[in-house]
Order: structure tokens, then sequence, then C-alpha cells
């Protein structure tokens, strides 16, 4: 096992250099894809809280959403371009109690938080770049298991995650049924569906006809495609957030008046969209962005398996399901399938105005249903 808390020079998260922060790194090898090709040197970037008990049956994965990263808790500073998105989720007394559970998050294969994907260095020095290969939601998670063969958990007590999280938390289910003792599935599906894709597809075009993206190859360029991503994350945010949300916030108000004989008024929404575009365009990397959601495109659990019942019927563990009420990107309805498909599933519906972002905003229904489904071990 190749363990280390220093970068290896295949691998280093992607604005912050070579510090490692919080992370640890692990090397699993050759990887062979979907695709056939062979991602060789894999390094995986994952971050750890509590310990691993003798019998190590105690370890619990937490699968990030798609500009999430190892980092669920903790503050800011090197090497971690922002705090935990999951806050108060893991801890001493959490609803992922550390005193009690080995908690485990990895950046995805295909990240840009230490993970190998385009913005790492290949063998040869340079950025992977336009010669990063396609990777799947399939992909990234027999990577996962690589890594928890590396730690020596050969089970886990409980895969937990939202979004492209929760995918990776289904394919769990679906390609090691025998390695999850309980998964908890927020605000995702089982396939991603047409209306998925399609906004993934304008968010993917906006990145790639950037003047600056230079087919993939920007890195060490003076500027590179952040106003692509930016405008894929004003697209990306909208779809996150409910109507009812966004009007009962901004309605119509303007947040700057009119300049000049041919202004027009800025307002409030826009002022919003440009903040989370900027701020998102300052930490992530637009290689990543895309490639992820193209990830996330190819999510199928049914494929190659004869479908959903059929993916799901192996699992033998307790399965929960999660929806957010308001959520118009991952509707309830896509979770209903889910449950339906397999016989003793559980729905659990997280009730909010946000939208998809319920599942992270919502931290104290998050922390209920995971406090009734992780429950605490004897000492």
């Amino acid at each position: 096992m190749s363990v280390t808390t220093r970068p290896p020079t295949t691998a280093g998260s992607w604005r912050d250099g070579d510090h490692p922060g919080r992370r640890k790194f692990v090397t699993i090898g050759d990887l062979d894809l979907e695709s056939g090709d062979r991602l060789p040197d894999v390094v995986l970037a994952y971050e750890t809280w509590g310990e691993l008990n003798a019998n190590r049956d105690n370890a619990i994965l937490v699968e990030h959403a798609l500009t999430g990263d190892s980092h669920v808790v903790g503050p800011a500073g090197p090497g971690h371009p922002t705090a935990g998105w999951w806050p108060d989720l893991i801890g001493s007394g959490a609803p992922l109690d550390s005193d009690e559970y080995f908690v485990v998050a990895i950046n995805v294969l295909g990240g840009c938080q230490g993970s190998t994907g385009p913005g790492a260095r290949c063998a040869d020095g340079r950025p992977w770049g336009s010669r990063f290969p396609r990777v799947t939601i399939r992909d990234q998670v027999a990577a996962e298991a690589r890594l928890a063969d590396e730690l020596g958990i050969s089970t886990w007590q409980s895969v937990i995650g939202g979004s492209m999280g929760g995918m990776r938390t289904l394919e769990w289910v679906a390609s090691f049924p025998d390695r999850v003792a309980t998964a908890v599935a927020l605000a995702t599906s089982g396939y991603a569906t047409a209306e998925q894709i399609g906004w993934s597809q304008a968010q993917i075009l906006a990145i790639r006809n950037d003047p600056w993206f230079a087919g993939g190859d920007y890195y060490g360029n003076p500027e590179g495609p952040e106003a692509g991503l930016g405008i894929a994350r004003r697209i990306a945010h909208i779809t996150y957030r409910s109507e009812p949300e966004l009007h009962l916030r901004f309605d119509r108000e303007v947040q700057d008046e009119p300049v000049g004989p041919n202004g027009r008024p800025r307002y409030t929404i826009e002022s919003y969209l440009d903040h989370h575009g900027g701020k998102l365009a300052g930490r992530f990397d637009a290689n990543s962005y895309a490639v992820l959601s193209e990830a996330m495109n190819s999510h199928d659990i049914a494929r190659g398996r004869g479908g959903l019942r059929e993916a799901l019927a192996p699992f033998a563990g307790r399965l929960v399901v999660v929806p957010v009420d308001s959520d118009r990107l991952y509707p309830p309805r896509l979770s209903e399938e889910l449950v339906e498909a397999k016989p003793g599933a559980e729905l659990v519906t997280i009730s909010s105005l946000v939208g998809h972002d319920g599942f992270l905003t919502e931290g104290d229904q998050v922390a209920d249903v995971l406090r009734s489904v992780v429950v605490p071990r004897p000492r």
C-alpha cells in the first residue's frame, strides 16, 4: 500500500499547488475504464475522521457532489479553498460520530482537489488536459473500492451521498452489494434523465466554447476558461434552487440602477448568480467540471444489469432514499422509482423551499435522517 500525506508527483490540487491540507493520498495503480482505456498510476486523495476499529467494521464513506471534495467538515485554509460543505455532519457527538466511526471522504476520480484528474500531472510532467480519458460513475466507484482495499475495509457500515455523491452511493450498492451494509442516497436518482443530460450539455458547451479553453490544454496560459465555467455554474445554480425560493428571495428587485443612456438595470438575481459563478471559477478546474458532468451523464445503475429492480436485487442491506420535495433537478418521482424497485427500501423526504440544494441546507433534517440510520455502536 502506498499511503502518504504528501501529494505524489502525478497528482495535486489544481489551484492550491501541492499543499496537502488534511488530505492523505493513496496510489491505487492502473485503472481499466469502461471506455476500454487504461488510466495509469491513479492517485486518490481522501480525508478521515475517527479511528478504524480492530474488526474494521466501523467505516463510513461520505460521497461528495459535483463541486465538492474530501473536505466534508473543517475550516478553509491551505489545501482547502472552502470550508467543509456539510458542516457539523462529522465529529464527536455529531450524526456521524467520530468517537464511534471511522469516516472517510474521497476526492472523486477526475476531480481537482488531489485525486487524478485533468489538471493533475501525467508521467511526462505535463497536466493531462485534453488527454484525460472519459470516466464514468462506475469507474469512479471502482477506484474507490481499490482505496477501500488499501485501507483494509472490506465492508462499509454506511455509504452516504447526495446528488452526484448519491449516484456513487447507488453504484456502490449495484457494483459491490456485499461491501455495503447501509446506503443513504439523497437528492439523486438511479440514472441520469434526459433533462439532466440536457442541462449538463449546456454547461459543458459553455466551458468548451470559452476562447481560453484551448481544447482543454490551458494550464500555464495567462488565462483559463473562467468565463465559461462561470456561465456553467450560473446555469447549474438555477436548477439547484426552486422557482418559489428564487421568487421570494429576489422577485424583480434591482441591485444597480441603469447607467448611461443605453444602460439597463442589474437585477438582484443576476448579482446572486454572478457571485456564485465567480466564486466557483476561483476554486474549481473547468476541465474537471466538464469531466465530472459527463460522468454524471453516464450514470445508470441498470446499464447492463437488466433494469433497476435487477440492479438492486443482490443488495441485502438497508437502502434509504431521501428526496427533497421541492427538487426540480432530481424530482421525488426518481426516488420513488428506486424504492419501488427495491422491496424493503425506505423513503424519507426532506421538506424544503430551497430545491435540490436542500440536501445541503436542511442540516437538521439531514442529521435526523442519519441519526435514525447510523445507529451508535457499543463501545
